[in-house]
């Protein structure tokens, strides 16, 4: 199915998708939703989560973070056995959201293109963390490989023609963000010292200390045509 045709089809709840691990679980949703729907969705919402959705600029970017952060509370609800508006998330260190009080359950978000991909790990000891890409999106792909990809990975991808280099860069990207957003790190983590196999086999090969090679596994998402995305999985 393609992003067009998912968001079209008037499915608004969260979507389960195979899942590569037992204890891991993925859900996708489409963040657009109608002007009637809106007060149920922001009746789940915690005070903060309000306060911050008022922030925002515009109504639809308001409206699609209230969207994004009541599936959020939709999945984790059905794992935890409660009620929506009872799951407690807080920020934990340099602002990863957690759940409160600390368990076994582990949860990490992403969007693109008013799509959101869901993952929770129910393994103690593990943290989980996802990216998504759109394939078609344009960026100054070369420049970036030189700034967030090791030299071996750059070697890697080397004798592909452009898009060939933009499409790998953008499979390893996910890769990086994905275990970024699993370690809390964000954008500084080491990208250019996290080194991937290859774009088609997803095992980190190249990082030290949280990000040693054997702390990790990834597998691809398959969300729909037109996308790409990727899932971390971090023994603490």
């Amino acid at each position: 199915m393609s992003v067009s045709e998912f968001t079209s089809s008037g499915n608004h709840a969260p979507t389960p998708l195979p899942s590569p691990e037992r204890d891991l679980g993925l859900w996708w949703c489409a963040l657009a939703r109608g002007a009637e729907e809106m007060p149920a969705l922001w009746s789940t919402l915690s005070p903060e989560e309000i306060e911050r959705a008022n922030r925002y600029g515009t109504d639809a970017l308001r409206d699609r973070y209230v969207a994004g952060r009541a599936a959020l509370r939709e999945t984790l609800a059905q794992r935890l056995g409660t009620a929506p508006r009872d799951v407690v998330i807080r920020r934990g260190p340099r602002g990863r959201p957690l759940l409160e009080p600390p368990g076994p359950l582990d949860f990490n978000v992403t969007h693109t293109r008013g799509i959101a991909l869901i993952a929770h790990l129910a393994r103690p000891g593990f943290r989980v963390g996802v990216d998504i890409e759109a394939v078609d999106r344009t960026l100054a792909h070369d420049g970036l490989a030189r700034k967030f990809l090791t030299a071996r990975e750059r070697e890697t991808i080397a004798g592909l023609d452009d898009d060939g280099r933009r499409r790998a860069f953008l499979r390893l990207w996910t890769c990086k963000e994905a275990m970024s957003k699993a370690t809390g790190d964000g954008i500084s983590a080491p990208f250019d010292e996290i080194g991937i196999d290859r774009p088609g086999r997803l095992v980190v090969v190249e990082g030290s200390g949280p990000y040693a090679p054997s702390r990790w596994t990834l597998h691809p998402v398959g969300v729909a045509d037109g996308l790409l995305a990727t899932v971390a999985i971090w023994s603490i």
